[in-house]
């Protein structure tokens, strides 16, 4: 008989006492910066790694010192919240915090105010978000992108503009495999589905942490840190593929790509009124499944019919 999976959470129970009244204050401001997800009754929720484990022990240790008791369980749901609602709390709150980062970063760009200082401080920030980060929220790329540029713009001479990777020949794209963050959502789905039915037909997909990731002979990168295609100046991974390989003269791979940079990016820069629906569709795939190659499969789907239409209303 196979052993029972582990438990996929981490929970925290506090009892604080009455006085000091500070250390209710100590107490909330360390789990926000750890990133807990509250669920109801004061209880917070982490995933069950060693490294939460250890920031749950050591938060319970404040607690301890300060009078006050702590439980720390491990757990599953049962009902009323599923684990993939709980994975969207966490994802929500990072991407929130992301999309700060990146606001400050757009406007200190636009403003023409990028100092070096600014710019580290962003990139510093923008670590310790990602280090809480647990499941690979969707707005990093985005605000790496920001980032990125803010810190071309910091050290620049003012009278060079521009970057951007070379380019490569389409014959370089053909039969390879590419790799993306894990937990796919809106820029990668589409940009794999751009991938597969019109760059490289017979591609093949890896979906990987991430971080530190070192790239095998073969292999092209999109949406994440130093790929080949990525996000670059205002532009979302999948307007940086359509542009690169030569496809920006299709009219409704522009009008998928405008909802993507909105959904993406979320600076409301074409507003295009088919952005919430198709917004709420990815989630919908999202929350239905973990599998990767599943939310490909099934936002592939969509992104078909989206393009279908968009083609023939363009012939209409």
């Amino acid at each position: 008989m196979s052993e029972p999976a582990p438990p996929p959470w981490l929970l925290l129970i506090p009892q604080l006492p009455a006085k000091p009244a500070y250390l209710r204050v100590k107490v909330w401001r360390r789990l926000q910066a750890i990133g807990a997800a509250p669920l109801k009754n004061a209880v917070h929720a982490l995933p069950l790694r060693d490294d939460t484990r250890a920031l749950f022990g050591e938060l319970q240790a404040e607690i301890t010192a300060g009078g006050g008791e702590a439980l720390i369980l491990e757990a599953r749901l049962a009902a009323g919240m599923t684990d993939a609602e709980l994975r969207a709390a966490f994802d929500a709150a990072r991407d929130a915090d992301y999309e700060e980062v990146a606001r400050e970063a757009r406007a200190l760009i636009e403003a023409g105010e990028v100092a070096i200082v600014d710019a580290r401080r962003l990139r510093k920030r923008l670590e310790e978000i990602a280090a809480i980060d647990f499941f690979g929220a969707h707005g990093h790329q985005a605000a790496l992108s920001a980032i990125t540029d803010a810190d071309h713009r910091a050290h620049e001479h003012p009278d060079v503009r521009g970057h951007g990777s070379p380019d490569l020949a389409p014959a370089e794209l053909k039969g390879r495999v590419w790799v993306t963050r894990c937990h796919i959502h809106v820029d990668r789905i589409a940009s794999a589905w751009l991938i597969r039915r019109f760059i490289d037909p017979q591609a093949t997909f890896r979906f990987v942490e991430g971080k530190g990731y070192a790239p095998a002979p073969g292999e092209l990168r999109f949406d994440m840190a130093d790929a080949e295609f990525t996000h670059e100046g205002d532009r979302c991974s999948f307007e940086t593929l359509v542009l690169r390989t030569g496809l920006e003269s299709d009219p409704a791979l522009g009008a998928l790509g405008e909802i993507v940079h909105d959904l993406d990016i979320g600076d409301g820069k074409f507003a295009r009124p088919e952005a919430a629906g198709v917004g709420a569709l990815i989630a919908g795939i999202c929350a239905a499944t973990d599998d990767d190659e599943d939310r490909l499969a099934r936002g592939s789907a969509a992104l078909d019919g989206l393009y279908a239409h968009f083609s023939k209303r363009r012939r209409d």
